[in-house]
């Protein structure tokens, strides 16, 4: 995917999450929960994809392409919430399900998902022990305050020597820790594709951006490398963050990441991509990899591709440009 040019320096957008979301994928029930699987029966008509801040819809048209009824089960994960406590969401996320409402509809009528979360620390899953100690999967210092405060010294360190803890006690007596493990987070559910039919499926949340209120000095620092790899930010791009940094001002930023890679788990390539990035102030700079990227609204940008098939997910960077912090 190429680099977006001078014009994506100018976007701006306020935008998704966990860390948005991801591909619809095939995926089945094994030993240690659910395992993601391809499929040669069902292709992807289309993905229309709506990003926002404040809102993430997608939209999939599917056919069933062979002559007898398939029942599967079909998965949407969620992205990671990792063990970054400087910055991988913005704001406390108290509840791990801030997420939710997670919405889906199967030709136009509401559906129930089930969920799916693990704790994994190092590819081990974790989720049982930190369940029977009675913490919570949430890693983040706020969920973690008050279960950790109930363990015993012992537990505590045991925890922390294990690589699963952060934890330490401040001047003031008040002890904060932090979970080192990441959350995954899966919604399923069981779908029957009828022979030779078509079937939409569609899902709306509420994303859980990541992000940091710090900044860098755009106007001297060069561009680290993860910034050029993750979201193609260019010298148009800090250029354009740059010229709005005043002196001794800080440009809050958003990450927004969405699982794009498990849409290569159907038949075939994406027939038809459409992905919409919505920012939500006109001062705001977004950048992130794309090809033949336009502009069709004040604070909207387009993206569409015909026979798609997606190698990376999609890594969005938000720097705004209307709230200043001293």
């Amino acid at each position: 995917m190429n680099r977006l040019a001078a014009a994506v320096a100018l976007i701006t957008t306020l935008l998704l999450a966990p860390p948005a979301a991801a591909n619809d994928t095939v995926a089945s029930l094994k030993a240690g929960g659910l395992v993601f699987e391809r499929t040669d029966g069902i292709t992807m008509l289309s993905e229309d994809l709506f990003l926002s801040m404040n809102e993430v819809r997608v939209t999939y048209r599917f056919l069933n392409h062979t002559d007898e009824g398939i029942e599967t089960i079909v998965a949407f994960p969620m992205p990671d919430i990792e063990p970054d406590w400087m910055g991988s969401i913005r704001g406390p996320i108290p509840d791990p399900m801030r997420a939710l409402p997670f919405i889906t509809r199967i030709d136009g009528y509401s559906v129930d998902t089930q969920v799916e979360q693990k704790a994994m620390l190092n590819g081990v899953d974790v989720t049982r022990r930190l369940q029977r100690l009675g913490l919570p999967l949430n890693p983040y210092w706020d969920a973690l305050e008050g279960p950790v405060a109930d363990l015993s010294e012992a537990q505590i360190a045991k925890l922390v020597a294990d690589g699963l803890l952060d934890s330490n006690i401040h001047n003031d007596g008040v002890r904060t820790s932090i979970g080192l493990w990441t959350l995954k987070t899966t919604h399923y559910w069981t779908q029957y594709f009828a022979p030779g039919a078509e079937i939409e499926i569609q899902h709306l949340y509420i994303p859980v951006p990541g992000g940091t209120s710090a900044t860098r000095d755009w106007r001297n620092e060069e561009i680290p490398d993860h910034y050029r790899d993750e979201y193609c930010v260019d010298e148009a791009v800090r250029s354009a963050i740059a010229d709005k940094q005043a002196d001794e001002t800080q440009m809050p930023e958003t990450w927004l990441d969405y699982t794009l890679v498990t849409g290569a788990n159907w038949s075939g390539p994406i027939r038809d991509f459409r992905l919409v990035v919505d920012k939500g102030s006109t001062n705001n700079v977004v950048s992130f990899c794309g090809q033949g990227v336009r502009r069709i609204g004040p604070t909207q940008f387009e993206v569409r591709y015909t026979n798609y098939t997606p190698t990376r997910d999609l890594n969005v960077l938000i720097v705004e440009g209307d709230r200043y912090t001293d």
